[in-house]
């Protein structure tokens, strides 16, 4: 029972987090091209990366992984919105949307992992 509560906490969490940085990203960049959930996507890819490296406590992995990475990412809106580009007719930035957020986002994982292999790991 323990780990749900980790797990509601942290999704809690990322889900605010989530939506702070998405309207403050839109009131910049505006709503033109998803910009938030690209950079809302990446980090979190990032962010899983280093976490699934660096938090070897099982209730922690919980709390970050499960619910900060997975409240704060956004894939099924990535999904919705490019789909709706796609049917928008606007084929060009949907193909690039979807190339960006892939290749980015596993980039970003690569990235964090290693980083997260660099940072010793607190001990249980």
């Amino acid at each position: 029972m323990p780990h749900y509560v980790w797990i509601a906490l942290g999704s809690a969490i990322g889900g605010m987090a989530r939506y702070w940085m998405g309207t403050e990203i839109v009131k910049y960049y505006g709503a033109s091209f998803p910009w938030a959930t690209l950079v809302i996507n990446v980090l979190g890819s990032f962010a899983i990366g280093v976490a699934v490296n660096w938090a070897e406590v099982s209730l922690v992995r919980y709390l970050l992984i499960v619910g900060i990475c997975g409240g704060f990412t956004t894939f099924s809106s990535f999904s919705l919105e490019s789909v709706a580009l796609l049917r928008q007719g606007a084929w060009q930035k949907g193909l690039a949307y979807i190339l960006a957020s892939v290749t980015l986002c596993v980039a970003a994982t690569f990235l964090g992992s290693m980083a997260g292999r660099a940072v010793p790991a607190r001990p249980a």
